[in-house]
């Protein structure tokens, strides 16, 4: 096939045997010292490009159905598939497989999935991926986007020389929470192994002896989140000089959870003429401005509506009452649910105490459910998601350490217990079902407490042409006259 006729990374590109084998204190800072931030010892480094080993990024041949095709196609293809495509020199989707042109390495693992087509995220992002273009992804979860950045990067690699002692990896993944990079580690060694490609998972709260050794032995693909990233940076035992295959996993998720500075000090030892991939489910202005920092002359890509929209295989179901009335009308619900061939359900609470509260007041109810929050092991995390997943504990109560990177397919429940501060994170739990084109089921329990999301959540409602409870289309608004309500006004909502 052109451009992939052979493995060769073992061409010789100017790259010398690089420094001595990293690890220890050596030549770093000193271990024993505490700084106040993550990253401060980290210092950022001045590139001359002159001076760097060059290599290759672009590897799309356009085949020759896809050249083919007219403008008029290309504009009815992209429209069925509700794509978006904006920046300079935005290549033509791809619609079959074979069309990518990847190697056979590769399409080998990709027959063997039985899948008809590519997603729209993947038919329009792997022409542009290949291409060696930074870009922008916004898509749903469970569109499809971790092969949309995962295939190109693996032929990406494919074409670099081979890893020298003491080498950092080639393709860095920076993910928000560790459920997503164990997912994404997944797919990186199931689709890694026929090209004989290394990859490791590095993730706080589990030990750092095994993810040091990965390491130091070498790998070509790391997934990381950004803080347990940023120690092993500081103490020397990875770097990132041989990274030019970066990609953001959930911008938006991340920029939430806090990790701006580190994801900055990390992408500061990286060298700038990197391919850069950002991944969002949604487009505020702060990840907006990260794109603008981080990418060059980037391609933006757009599945679904350009507005805040929701999975429209869910069925949303929105039930204002008042806080009290909640653990009844879950009990209820639950009732009705279990007495369901598929019941797989997924509980969203705000916060841990209420998450162990719950789960234990359940279970001494008699019903099947776990809990998973952020101060749990990850052994015990690693379990639990293991019970659920093969449906040995069918509910799950969960804060949003869940709510994205949860990779169970056949969630057919998401019950918002507790409304979330923010609309994104609303559409990010309901999107843990009805994942790959499946349906399902959100149902949200809406308080006064909530009434400052009564808008937005109406505006989710209308776009994805479900049934909008009039309670909360008067919640929206009232709150459009009033910043306060009273709960003596909230009588003639109640159920």
């Amino acid at each position: 096939m052109p451009g992939y006729s052979d493995r060769d990374r073992g061409r010789d590109r100017g790259y010398s045997s690089g420094p001595p084998r990293f690890g220890g204190s050596r030549g770093g800072p000193p271990q024993g010292k505490k700084f106040g931030n993550p990253g401060d010892r980290l210092r950022k480094k001045h590139w001359n490009l002159d001076e760097l080993p060059k290599f290759e990024k672009n590897f799309y041949q356009e085949h020759p159905d896809v050249a083919r095709r007219t403008a008029q196609e290309v504009e009815h293809y992209r429209r069925s598939k509700e794509i978006t495509v904006k920046g300079r020199d935005g290549p033509k989707p791809i619609v079959k497989f074979h069309e990518a042109n990847f190697p056979n390495y590769v399409m080998d693992v990709i027959s063997k999935q039985n899948w008809t087509d590519p997603t729209p995220i993947q038919a329009q992002g792997w022409p542009v991926a290949l291409s060696g273009k930074d870009m922008v992804g916004i898509a749903q979860t469970g569109s499809g986007k971790t092969l949309s950045y995962l295939l190109p990067g693996i032929v990406h690699i494919n074409h670099q020389p081979f890893l020298e002692r003491g080498d950092g990896p080639i393709c860095l993944v920076l993910a928000p929470t560790r459920e997503l990079a164990q997912q994404v580690q997944q797919v990186a060694a199931e689709y890694g192994k026929a090209s004989r490609l290394k990859s490791t998972c590095i993730y706080g709260g589990a030990p750092k002896g095994p993810q040091i050794r990965d390491l130091e032995r070498g790998v070509e693909i790391c997934i990381a989140t950004p803080g347990r990233l940023i120690d092993f940076l500081e103490v020397g035992k990875t770097n990132l000089r041989r990274c030019t295959y970066l990609v953001l996993d959930e911008a938006d998720r991340m920029l939430d959870m806090g990790f701006e500075p580190q994801i900055r000090k990390i992408v500061d030892q990286i060298r700038p003429d990197r391919q850069t991939l950002m991944w969002s489910a949604t487009w505020p202005k702060e990840v907006r401005q990260l794109a603008e920092d981080f990418l060059k002359d980037y391609v933006q890509i757009n599945v679904g509506a350009l507005q805040l929209s929701a999975n429209h295989n869910i069925l949303q179901i929105v039930d204002v009452c008042n806080d009290g009335e909640k653990e009844d009308k879950l009990m209820r619900l639950l009732e009705e649910i279990m007495s369901e061939k598929e019941n797989k359900t997924i509980i969203f609470v705000e916060t841990k105490k209420r998450c162990d509260d719950l789960t234990r007041r359940m279970r001494r109810d008699g019903w099947p459910a776990m809990g998973i929050h952020g101060d749990k092991s990850q052994q015990e995390r690693d379990w639990v998601l293991n019970e659920f997943k093969y449906g040995k504990a069918p509910i799950l109560i969960a804060t949003d350490v869940a709510s994205r990177g949860l990779d169970v397919e056949d969630v057919k429940f998401v019950i918002n217990y507790d409304y979330p501060n923010n609309s994104e994170d609303y559409i990010h739990r309901i999107g843990r079902t009805a994942r790959s084109q499946k349906t399902g089921t959100a149902y949200t329990f809406f308080t006064p407490n909530n009434m400052k999301q009564a808008h937005d959540l109406v505006s989710v409602l209308r776009e994805a042409n479900q049934a909008i409870n009039p309670k909360l289309i008067q919640m929206a608004e009232d709150r459009g006259g009033k910043s306060n309500w009273s709960f003596q006004g909230w009588s003639r909502w109640r159920v």
